[in-house]
């Protein structure tokens, strides 16, 4: 999965291909907004990157990468470790925060492993709020080493001035095709249509 970008918006719900594409663990939401949080006072744009491996006596090697920028339109701290054991196997783990200049907050997680067979899997979570509302998803994906896949994803979204709420699901298989749903709630849960696009 990509990397979290810097945040060129002071409100990230506006930019859903941002918000898509945030995923973070608890732990980091916790200890990693604060950081950002004390970042993103500065009105020039500030960066810090660290990079270190692991080279170990069985062939395998462990890096990780960890980056934190902020500036007048918000601050980003993100972190990566990749993983390989040397007979090719290997794993990835993103983790990512960002705040806006207008109190915008995202996290996401993302995790990815690959077999040394060519399977795959991938699963990842992202959670997005600001004034206008609030957005969580997750999924994750699969590629068997024949080259056959499934993904699944979920997602809600939450208007902050109705309470009103869409709930949809996507999924995919090579024997069912694309399969996708949505259904709205009101502010109490009950089941409600959902707005037409104009």
């Amino acid at each position: 999965m990509p990397l979290l970008p810097r945040p060129a918006d002071n409100d990230l719900l506006q930019r859903p291909a941002l918000a898509a594409g945030v995923f973070v663990i608890s732990a980091l939401a916790a200890l990693g907004l604060s950081a950002v949080l004390t970042l993103a006072a500065p009105t020039e744009v500030q960066a810090r990157t660290r990079h270190s491996v692991e080279h170990n006596a069985d062939g395998s090697k462990v890096s990780h990468t960890g980056v934190a920028r902020s500036g007048p339109n918000g601050a980003v701290l993100r972190g990566r470790t990749a993983t390989t054991d040397g007979q090719g196997n290997g794993s990835v783990t993103s983790r990512g925060a960002a705040v806006g200049a207008q109190g915008g907050v995202a996290v996401r997680q993302g995790s990815t492993a690959r077999s040394a067979d060519g399977s795959t899997s991938h699963s990842g979570t992202v959670s997005a709020q600001n004034a206008q509302g609030s957005l969580q998803s997750s999924g994750g994906a699969t590629r068997n080493a024949d080259g056959t896949a499934t993904q699944a994803r979920n997602t809600t979204a939450t208007s902050a001035a109705t309470g009103n709420s869409v709930q949809a699901q996507s999924s995919y298989s090579k024997d069912n095709g694309l399969s996708r749903s949505a259904t709205c709630y009101d502010a109490s849960g009950t089941a409600m249509a959902c707005p037409t696009r104009p």
